[in-house]
């Protein structure tokens, strides 16, 4: 039997992002806290990049993004900026 996970600081409302998952009361999405943990920062140095957020939000986000793959990893493709236009 599973359970689903409670997210106390992910939400999504279609008003902020199209609705993809951010963390509450700010407009940071949660991919963009994967990108930075992803890039082999640590909760703790999230924090520093991202100082609006805490330690429990970036733990939240990650936790999210552990039981949501498939939807955050969409949305890092779609918002991904193309090669060619980086130049």
């Amino acid at each position: 039997m599973s359970t689903a996970t409670e997210h106390l600081y992910v939400t999504s409302t279609n008003e902020i992002l199209g609705g993809e998952p951010i963390i509450r009361g700010t407009r940071t999405p949660v991919r963009a806290i994967v990108e930075l943990w992803r890039l082999g920062s640590q909760p703790e140095e999230i924090c520093k990049h991202l100082p609006h957020l805490s330690l429990a939000q970036v733990f939240d986000a990650l936790s999210y993004y552990s039981d949501h793959q498939e939807e955050i990893n969409g949305h890092i493709q779609r918002n991904r900026i193309p090669e060619d236009r980086l130049r």
